[in-house]
């Protein structure tokens, strides 16, 4: 049985006031894009929602799109009707019997929009009910709890039917929210916060720190992949790699005790924000989840947070890590992320990283590293930036500050 109408629900922007028309356009702009391959489609929007009549178009495929739209909080395949009782009643039992999984217990929802409609919403419910009822023994129905709810919409013209709702991926449309620099390494927490400010209507780009020849070109590929796999959420994303080598290896000669990971840390932070000031961000996002290593502790995250003064986006920071590998897996990024391939970050680690650090002692290591801010300096200038735009990459010409 194939779907010949989707019913689109934007969920929480409907509590956005007076921005609500605004975040509505923003969303439905995304599904026409999304949806673009399938230039026949009608849109017929309402309050809260958008029907899509398909005209024929992959059910399948038009639903896998639509996974990738931010501010798309559920959406049901659904199932025209003409207006007249014994029509729906056999469109309801059509829906049923051809549900993935066979339910055990089930309700009907009725509402009647078209008041000339000759049976009421109550009337409606009975027959339709029944008329299921009868066709399927063994079902039953449970008004309270029931494993489908199988909803009747009679509009003006048409009646449309549906039972499925499939969960959207939820929050604010793209762009909506500011722009900002998310920190990608090649772990598996780092894209999850990227997809998270996405989906709160962040537009991202991001950033990697690269350390060859002691890391290697696949480690830098597994960082463009994961930026790929994050682009089929937007437009497009850019991707500054940052050369880290000589300030991370310049770091480690002056010192390489217990604030080694503080002080590289706090190295990443400055270079971040000059790419972010550079190109017009408002704030950083970054993986840290609350304990989970030596430098996420609430003191280590304090003294390298004091570097900037961007404000620090942390979606992670009281997740645990099987949530964070959940989200991982169901965006696509875990199987990337588990690649063999080592980030910089996994260097020249001490044996005893400091949890606790202490900011003056960090600020008169930092102090006695004269050679810090040039290299900093010639970091930023050497950065290359690559655009990701439709799965194609590109690289973006060099920019210098004035």
């Amino acid at each position: 049985m194939k779907p010949d109408c989707l019913i689109l629900r934007f969920g929480e922007l409907t509590l956005k006031g007076k921005n609500r028309k605004r975040f509505e356009r923003s969303v439905i702009t995304q599904i026409r894009k999304v949806l673009g391959a399938f230039p026949d489609l009608r849109y017929i929007p309402e309050y809260g929602r958008v029907y899509v009549e398909l005209g024929g178009a992959a059910y399948e495929e038009a639903s896998a799109a639509l996974q990738r739209v931010f501010g798309l909080a559920s959406f049901s395949p659904a199932y025209h009707a003409s207006m007249e009782a014994e029509a729906i009643k056999e469109t309801a039992l059509r829906i049923v019997q051809n549900l993935p999984k066979q339910p055990k217990t089930f309700k009907v929802n009725v509402r009647r929009v078209n008041k000339s409609f000759p049976l009421d919403s109550q009337q409606m419910n009975y027959l339709v009910g029944g008329y299921i009822l009868e066709a399927c023994p063994g079902l039953q129905v449970d008004v309270r709890n029931p494993e489908v709810e199988l909803r009747v919409e009679i509009r003006e013209d048409q009646v449309l039917l549906y039972a499925e709702v499939i969960e959207g991926a939820g929050g604010f449309p793209a762009g909506t929210s500011g722009k900002a620099l998310l920190m990608l390494s090649g772990g598996i927490d780092s894209p999850v916060a990227g997809w998270l400010g996405m989906r709160k209507g962040l537009t991202l780009e991001a950033i990697h720190f690269h350390s060859y020849p002691y890391t290697s070109e696949r480690a830098k590929d597994k960082v463009m992949d994961l930026a790929h796999q994050l682009s089929g959420y937007t437009d497009s994303i850019k991707l500054h790699l940052v050369p880290f080598t000589d300030v991370q290896t310049s770091i480690h000669r002056e010192y390489k005790d217990n604030l080694l990971v503080t002080l590289i840390r706090r190295a990443m932070y400055r270079i971040a924000e000059r790419i972010a000031d550079r190109e017009g961000l408002s704030a950083l996002v970054t993986g840290e989840s609350l304990g989970q290593v030596a430098s996420q502790t609430l003191p280590s995250l304090n003294v390298i947070g004091r570097v900037v003064s961007l404000p620090i986006l942390q979606p992670l920071m009281m997740m645990d890590k099987q949530e964070i590998i959940r989200i991982a897996e169901t965006i696509g990024t875990f199987p990337i992320s588990i690649l063999p391939y080592e980030d910089c970050c996994s260097l020249f680690l001490p044996p005893s990283p400091s949890t606790n650090p202490n900011l003056n002692m960090v600020e008169r290591l930092e102090n006695g590293m004269d050679f810090l801010p040039e290299l900093i300096r010639k970091a930023v200038e050497q950065t290359e930036t690559i655009e990701i735009v439709h799965g194609q990459m590109k690289k973006v010409p060099d920019q210098h500050f004035f």
